[in-house]
This record gives C-alpha cells, sequence and structure tokens, in this order.
C-alpha cells in the first residue's frame, strides 16, 4: 500500500504523533530513544551496543544512555555476549514490542485524519 502525503500532511502527520506521545500518560521519549527503540524491534537481532552505535553512526555513549531509559521502563534488556564478554547483547521485551505496536497504532489513527 502506497500513500502519497504532500510534505504539508508528512510534516501534520509528525506532529500529530508526536503530540499523541507527549499527552500519553506513559514515559515520553526523545526522538534518538524512539530510533534506538525502532531499530531493535523493526531489524533482525542480534543487537549490540556497538552495532547499534554504527548503524545509527552515533557514540557508543548515546546509545548506552538511551539504553538506561528504555530499558529502566522494560522496553529492552541487556545482558553481556557470552561468547564476546566485550559485547553488550540488547533484547525486546514484551512492554517494547506493545509500545512499539502502539506507535503503530497511533501513527495510522493519526494518517486517517489527514485531510486531502
Amino acid at each position: 500500500m502506497s500513500t502519497d502525503l504532500r510534505p504539508i500532511q508528512a510534516i501534520k502527520l509528525w506532529h500529530d504523533v508526536n503530540l499523541s506521545l507527549v499527552h500519553d500518560e506513559g514515559q515520553n521519549f526523545s526522538a534518538r530513544q524512539w530510533a534506538i527503540l525502532l531499530t531493535i524491534y523493526l531489524e533482525p537481532p542480534p543487537h549490540t551496543v556497538r552495532g547499534l552505535a554504527h548503524k545509527l553512526n552515533v557514540t557508543k555513549p548515546v546509545i548506552t544512555r538511551a539504553l538506561d531509559t528504555l530499558g529502566a521502563a522494560d522496553l529492552v534488556s541487556r545482558r553481556r555476549d557470552k561468547e564476546d564478554g566485550r559485547n553488550v547483547i540488547i533484547q525486546r521485551t514484551v512492554k517494547g514490542a506493545l509500545a512499539v505496536e502502539r506507535l503503530a497504532d497511533i501513527i495510522v489513527s493519526k494518517s486517517r485524519t489527514l485531510s486531502v
């Protein structure tokens, strides 16, 4: 399914989705935190701090800080790689999957309200 949006519609959709996230009773996450979370859930595992930093072109401390917040909200979990203790493996959680699904529902809902 392809949807052609005019630039102003795309910006309106982005605004409406973000406004819904701001008003949501749950924790508010930054765009960077959402980008990391979505990368973890949309791309096949395994995910590591090093791999995410490379993929998103940010430093490992940036990933670590975001994962601290996402982990505190139980949206991801971390564990040391048993084969290489230098690597930290990022794992999905049920609560994280539900958060991503909720975001998708918000996007779909808000896209339906766009004027043509």
